[in-house]
């Protein structure tokens, strides 16, 4: 084969490769796999971390694992539940929100301890800009913060109201939603103190979900009763529009190496909105999952949506129902069916 003839080929390859490329970022979402486990009790957010390629999911009194890659069951962490999972890949270590707190080893996969923490921890986040764990709560105190690398509470934040999913711009500011005011909450994390709250306004319900364009400063906020995404500018504050999503959101997020916003909702959708440009925002689908499918997180690498739900098991005809689960003290109880059933993980992509 000649230069020439050389070059072509490699010329037609690459083009090839980008047309296949740019079809499948055109191509619809769908479920691409599904993990079923057994399990007891409800289920609330799931958390894919990135680093270690590990899914975490708390049920019950424990919190089942998954490979992120080949979307395998790995095992369960005993002992360790609650709403949600944070992970602190330098040290190895993660945490729970729940009351208490519960700490645990990522590679033995074995519990470290309790931490007594006050409030109703819901939502949790490593915090990269101060490299701490930064729990949630419905009630005072509104921000707990942890080193995790020994476990010890540093300081707490208040904020007021009941705080849920947050979000970090990685240089010292902090995002939140607060649910029963209808806000964001902005918070400095240099002084651990409240700047503002951004009023999402009358076109918005309670928001439980929030994604966030670090790039060009928007925010988001994923909302129900209306179900609603509000778009907000997140240096002032205004509402730049609306969107409709599904029913029943309680989690979302922003993917910037697709430019996409995504809400998982109770009614089995999971909503995808496209920012064209830092002023341009339109639904691109809404993705048909399963019905209880109400919270998520992102495989970055793979551009994939990972949500979950439960689905209790056929009963025999004339039989009692299963008791349901109740949550620790301190506790909202979580979602889902909680009696003995699957733990769905489904991971949604191109």
């Amino acid at each position: 084969m000649n230069n020439l003839s050389r070059f072509l080929s490699l010329a037609g390859l690459s083009l090839l490769a980008a047309t296949a490329s740019a079809l499948a970022a055109d191509a619809p979402y769908k479920v691409l796999d599904t993990t079923q486990v057994m399990g007891t009790g409800g289920i609330d957010y799931v958390y894919a971390d990135n680093d270690e390629r590990r899914v975490y999911v708390p049920r019950g009194t424990q919190t089942f694992v998954f490979d992120l890659d080949s979307h395998k069951y790995i095992g369960a962490i005993t002992n360790i539940s609650g709403h949600g999972v944070a992970i602190d890949t330098k040290s190895h270590h993660g945490f729970s929100s729940s009351s208490p707190i519960g700490m645990f080893d990522t590679e033995t996969m074995q519990k470290i301890k309790s931490i007594d923490a006050q409030g109703r921890p819901d939502g949790i986040l490593f915090e990269p800009f101060t490299g701490k764990v930064l729990i949630f709560s419905h009630q005072a105190p509104s921000i707990t913060v942890i080193d995790p690398k020994d476990g010890t509470i540093t300081g707490t934040i208040d904020v007021g109201g009941a705080m849920e999913q947050a979000q970090s711009d990685g240089n010292g500011r902090l995002y939140c939603d607060v649910e029963d005011e209808k806000k964001i909450a902005v918070v400095d994390l240099k002084t651990m103190k409240l700047v503002t709250k951004y009023d999402l306004g009358d076109a918005a319900g309670a928001p439980g979900g929030l994604g966030f364009d670090v790039k060009n400063h928007i925010l988001f906020a994923m909302c129900a009763e209306p179900s609603v995404c509000a778009v907000v500018n997140a240096d002032d504050g205004k509402v730049l529009t609306t969107l409709p999503i599904g029913d029943g959101t309680d989690s979302g997020g922003f993917n910037p190496n697709t430019m996409e916003a995504f809400s998982s909702q109770r009614d089995g959708t999971l909503t995808i909105i496209k920012e064209s440009s830092p002023t341009s925002f339109a639904v691109e689908q809404n993705v048909k999952t399963k019905t209880g499918c109400k919270t998520c997180s992102l495989d970055s690498k793979n551009n994939v949506i990972v949500t979950v739900c439960t689905e209790r098991l056929p009963q025999a005809a004339g039989a009692a129902p299963a008791p349901a689960t109740n949550a620790p003290a301190g506790q909202r109880p979580r979602g889902g069916n909680r009696g003995p059933g699957n733990l769905d993980v489904l991971f949604v992509g191109h």
